[in-house]
């Protein structure tokens, strides 16, 4: 890890087909769409409802799910501040490359530091859209589809985001979503108002 960063003697190849090249043969521009959250907040299912109507709309995207890449690129890290802090880098980076070959990358994870995801926005600060999964401790826990939350109160997990380590919600998030009236809007319906925000801004034509 303390070689990170220290490469010498390496220099940038350009290639002619470029970022615009591949964007105008997919009419659709590439970009970043950030899902953040705690565990059990909607992440994983917004984030396939997504590309789910991208794709029935013709929008080529590809879905960077947290756990996922636990299986993986990220297998050798933990849940240590410092290793979260190199899971959000190493994802950052590669949905870079998925926005810079021109797909709607959509990366879901529970990211819970905001100076990580901060970090990320910086890499594509004209093609970040982080979107904020809102929703109540007491929802997530009352979910727990995983089970984490009940080994996290019985102390069988440490460092466990939303019980004894911290999550650091956006300042300045494009999109918000949350309850509303105390019911959780259907996927379907959070996922139509992230895709209306990409067609707004322009990201799904070249």
């Amino acid at each position: 890890m303390s070689t990170l960063g220290n490469s010498t003697n390496i220099f940038w190849h350009e290639c002619p087909v470029g970022k615009h090249e591949r964007q105008r043969l997919l009419d659709q521009k590439g970009c970043v769409v950030w899902i953040t959250g705690l565990s059990g907040s909607g992440k994983s299912t917004l984030a396939c409802s997504i590309s789910r109507e991208l794709h029935t709309r013709g929008k080529l995207s590809y879905v960077l799910d947290g756990d996922n890449l636990r299986h993986g690129l990220n297998k050798n890290l933990g849940f240590k501040a410092e290793d979260r802090a190199e899971n959000i880098r190493r994802v950052g980076e590669v949905a870079k490359l998925f926005a810079d070959a021109g797909l709607v990358c959509i990366a879901s994870l529970i990211s819970p530091y905001r100076k990580d995801r901060d970090a990320c926005r910086a890499m594509l600060p004209e093609s970040f859209i982080e979107v904020f999964m809102n929703m109540p401790l007491e929802l997530c826990e009352a979910r727990d589809a995983k089970g984490l939350y009940k080994l996290a109160r019985a102390g069988k997990i440490k460092g466990f985001t939303g019980i004894d380590d911290p999550y650091e919600p956006p300042l300045k998030c494009e999109i918000e979503l949350s309850q509303k009236d105390g019911i959780c809007p259907a996927p379907g319906a959070m996922a139509g108002k992230v895709v209306s925000y990409l067609e707004e801004k322009g990201f799904l034509e070249s």
